[in-house]
């Protein structure tokens, strides 16, 4: 019995071989992988490793090796048809009947593959050629070198009307063909059928077991839309599929690590800098089909926001269409970009350790969560603070996993209290909670307000004096512009005031200093256990205009009305409750 190709494609990715093989061997997690004892041989040490990213299974001892479908052919003695109906009952899947039209659509879906592939290598002559020299040159300002193109395929659709359809015809395919795998559009009004691309960059899009499927075109022309893609087809589902899928799948299995960015040049821009693992949706929003396809990838795939309202809100959609789907050790974090900037253009600016830093300190879904519901609004009034309490309620119900929902409870009711000091500490804790590690936190323990006190004054002003110190260093524009005013400040922290006065010096040295060549000095002079702490979560959760890439007009609104509490309030008692040293802080930073 004949299975189509793409359904057994469809099971492996839907079953869990882990779980699959251990119900029969007791697997020892050994970082991406698993370990065992064989279950096909008597064995006293583990040679049995399980691979789910590879989705295969090998014995070093014995030499047994396959998929999930092998497993239960080799462990339970059934046939492959036998095994793959097993499979698909548990991965919820209905096993398609064999029928003659099933065996004339496996055939025709060949020929669409031999075609695609035609094709591609078709595109990718043409970009050698001479009419390809203005996309090959397209390429190069944007800076990718042969090998990257090579890599990828690129290719070039050339700006003569029906060359590809005459070439392919002259190849032995036929129109038909040509129609249904989206290379050439339909005849209209007696007129011959078109090419679907013309005069543009052509990136092949291939399934994961890296087939060409589809194509997308960037035009060299006046085209009103700068992208497309090939239509839907038999071979080619925009909404479940990834660019540059398989090629990730490698990356993902040694890094652990999945960027997720918006467009082909940003991907293929990424992988030239070094970040292997990185895709892109095609044209539409990021989908639940594709949600789980990256998280067979790796557990916490880092959306990379292009620096712009756009892109922020593509990232409130991602983050709300994942929530449903969340479970435990599964879930997405997002990278925020500096105003302007899209992936592609961070890494040939600013290079690949500009990118590397803001995926370091990526947001968690949770805290993107956050943001859609509280950036640029207003909570003055009981009401206002209630609402969003609400708010905040009802997005959480959407997950569906209990135990991660109780967790965004907790998480979403300690960021709430944090944000509008509703925090409450018992008395014995007021007393252990002088010199403790990292930037100064709030209690969160939510204790009867007849009960408790409120958080420390002395805590509150030190986590400003972190904050203010968070913002200059990443915002050298705000050092520059109130350079005096910094200057006249003193904060209650002497190791952060030394720091504040070190700053202050820096920029007067040297004015075109940006955040990375402020860092270098500072830890020169050294500073670097501070900038730990100062550098770390702990500030961002709070202040989360104080991240490196966050728009300078909203770090400036939060930062002066701190800058111009502190100058008013002046120095009160160095180094008081809340206000640790520098390298004391910092050292809990790191942990």
């Amino acid at each position: 019995m004949a299975f189509p190709p793409e359904f057994l494609d469809e099971l492996r990715a839907r079953t869990d071989l882990a779980g699959l093989i251990g119900r029969r061997a007791k697997l020892i997690k050994r970082g991406r992988e698993y370990t065992a004892l064989c279950p096909f041989h008597n064995e006293k040490t583990p040679s049995f490793t399980v691979s789910p990213d590879k989705g295969f299974y090998h014995c070093f001892g014995c030499g047994a090796h396959g998929d999930a479908i092998a497993f239960l052919m080799q462990s339970e003695g059934l046939s492959f048809p036998e095994s793959v109906e097993r499979l698909a009952g548990l991965a919820g899947l209905e096993v398609p009947k064999p029928t003659l039209e099933q065996a004339a659509r496996a055939e025709r879906g060949a020929i669409l593959h031999e075609a695609m592939d035609a094709v591609s290598l078709w595109f990718s002559e043409q970009l050698q050629s001479d009419s390809g020299s203005g996309a090959r040159e397209y390429l190069t300002d944007r800076g990718l070198d042969a090998a990257t193109m090579a890599a990828f395929r690129l290719g070039y659709a050339p700006g003569r009307r029906g060359a590809l359809k005459l070439a392919m015809n002259a190849k032995g395919f036929d129109d038909e063909v040509l129609i249904e795998a989206g290379l050439i559009k339909p005849s209209e009004e007696g007129q011959a059928p078109r090419d679907h691309f013309y005069d543009r960059i052509v990136f092949p899009i291939t399934d994961r077991r890296d087939r060409v499927v589809a194509f997308g075109g960037r035009t060299l022309g006046q085209s009103k839309a700068k992208y497309i893609n090939s239509p839907e087809s038999p071979l080619f589902h925009k909404g479940r599929m990834l660019y540059n899928l398989a090629g990730a799948r490698r990356a993902a299995h040694d890094t652990g690590e999945v960027l997720v960015v918006e467009g082909y040049m940003d991907v293929i821009a990424l992988a030239q800098a070094g970040f292997q693992a990185a895709v892109a949706p095609l044209g539409t929003a990021i989908t639940e089909e594709q949600i789980g396809e990256l998280w067979r990838l790796a557990p916490e795939p880092v959306i990379c926001l292009d620096g712009d309202a756009a892109g922020r809100r593509a990232g409130y959609r991602a983050g709300a269409r994942a929530l449903a789907h969340l479970r435990p050790g599964k879930s997405l974090r997002f990278a925020l970009l500096p105003e302007g900037e899209d992936p592609d253009s961070l890494v040939r600016n600013r290079g690949p350790q500009a990118l590397r830093q803001l995926l370091e300190i990526a947001l968690p879904l949770s805290g993107l969560i956050w943001l859609m519901h509280t950036e640029r609004r207003s909570f003055e009034t009981p009401e206002q603070r209630a609402g969003l309490r609400q708010e905040l309620r009802d997005r959480v119900r959407e997950i569906r996993d209990p135990d991660v929902r109780a967790g965004y409870e907790t998480e979403m009711e300690r960021r709430f209290d944090e944000a509008f000091s509703y925090r409450w500490v018992s008395a014995s804790d007021r007393k252990s909670s002088g010199r403790g590690s990292g930037p100064p936190k709030a209690n969160a323990g939510a204790q009867k307000a007849g009960r408790g006190i409120r958080t420390p004054p002395s805590q509150q002003i030190a986590r400003l004096e972190w904050a203010l110190l968070s913002y200059l260093i990443n915002h050298p524009e705000l050092l520059l512009e109130f350079a005096e005013d910094v200057a006249n400040v003193r904060l209650d922290n002497r190791d952060l005031d030394r720091l504040r006065g070190a700053l202050v010096d820096l920029i007067a040295g040297d004015p075109t200093l940006d955040s990375e060549g402020l860092r270098c000095h500072l830890e020169q002079q050294g500073f670097a256990a501070a900038l730990n702490g100062l550098l770390s979560l702990d500030v961002y959760d709070l202040f989360h205009s104080a991240r490196p890439g966050a728009p300078l007009d909203e770090a400036r609104k939060v930062w002066l009305p701190l800058l111009e509490h502190k100058a008013r309030r002046g120095p009160t008692n160095p180094d008081a409750e809340g206000g640790q040293t520098a390298t004391t802080a910092s050292a809990g930073a790191r942990r």
